[in-house]
């Protein structure tokens, strides 16, 4: 934030721990682990029985628990990396690895979707036989594999971008799992192969539902978009109406580091005659209780005349205005 003029200012940082680690713990690590090592083990199992059997429908689950395995993979070193301590270059440490990792399995499900859509359409233009004994086999014992792992990650901290991302690989990969037992339930009743590639294509349709709230969620914090439920004008009209004594809110920037993590500058105005210490301590809590923010920095603003913010959208007028100093006091909640 930059400001056209200079103005002394004094910060009061109130004593709270403002530590930026990761609160996921080693209990989420093991189950994404222990999940990796049971998608990666039948991943090769799903490879040999599809072709085995001849059946794209496996073969694309079997490319989707790849992409499962690569998925959980980056889970598990975000994990990892997130809990590496901040550094005078990383002040927030790397918590934002995670939501790399969410952004990088929501791009490998499209690259999956636009790989089974061509296989099918292969196989729509010449069609393969299918051995539907060995097909239904492989199929039941996948479809009870990822509903294991989809079981193991729901347990865990389903919150976070990578976890999210994780589950929903293993999602998709559930329901191609559900429609290689159908297609091969088809094939061995009435002998229709082209139910195979079909299926594998109305999965993928819901795989790509999938991807892009995914890759909505996750371009979304990379591009340090405010989250829904605290939105800098619900900010601003929360606190101006529940806070007594607080004559504007402006400049407000909401942001997140990754998933649940929000954090948040602002300017406040008093009103005459109010102690700001009082003002910042009943913002800290308001932010935190009603909008999950847990840092804060907020610049108190003694200056009647709003100041100019690159950044900030124009400050929403409340017909209070007070005082008539130049002064600004950043209080770090």
């Amino acid at each position: 934030m930059s400001h056209s003029h200079s103005h002394g200012h004094s910060h009061d940082d109130h004593s709270h721990d403002h530590s930026h680690a990761p609160t996921v713990t080693g209990d989420n690590e093991r189950k994404v682990l222990l999940s990796f090592f049971l998608i990666f083990t039948f991943m090769i199992v799903e490879v040999i029985g599809g072709l085995i059997s001849g059946s794209l429908a496996l073969l694309a689950d079997a490319g989707h628990m790849l992409s499962d395995a690569g998925a959980l993979a980056l889970a598990y070193a975000a994990f990892r990396f997130g809990r590496r301590a901040a550094d005078s270059r990383r002040t927030f440490g790397y918590l934002r690895f995670e939501v790399l990792a969410g952004f990088i399995n929501a791009i490998t499900l499209f690259a999956i979707v636009v790989w089974i859509v061509y296989e099918a359409w292969q196989r729509f233009q010449e069609p393969h036989v299918i051995l539907a004994g060995p097909m239904l086999g492989v199929a039941i014992a996948g479809l009870l594999i990822n509903i294991l792992v989809f079981w193991i990650l729901t347990r865990g901290d389903s919150e976070h971008v990578n976890i999210k991302g994780a589950a929903l690989h293993v999602m998709g990969d559930l329901l191609g799992s559900v429609g290689a037992v159908s297609a091969a339930i088809v094939i061995s009743y009435t002998g229709w192969t082209p139910i195979d590639p079909i299926l594998s294509v109305v999965v993928s349709l819901l795989i790509l539902r999938s991807a892009w709230g995914l890759l909505g969620k996750s371009i979304h914090i990379l591009l340090e978009g405010a989250p829904d439920n605290a939105t800098p004008e619900k900010i601003q009209r929360h606190l101006v109406e529940n806070i007594p004594g607080v004559a504007s809110v402006s400049h407000i920037h909401v942001w997140s580091i990754t998933s649940g993590r929000t954090l948040a500058t602002m300017h406040v105005r008093p009103a005459a005659d109010v102690d700001a210490r009082l003002i910042v301590r009943g913002i800290e809590n308001e932010l935190k209780s009603q909008f999950m923010i847990e840092h804060a920095t907020i610049a108190i603003d003694w200056n009647d005349e709003a100041e100019a913010c690159s950044l900030s959208q124009p400050p929403v007028p409340t017909g209070h205005a007070h005082g008539d100093g130049h002064d600004h006091e950043h209080v770090r909640a």
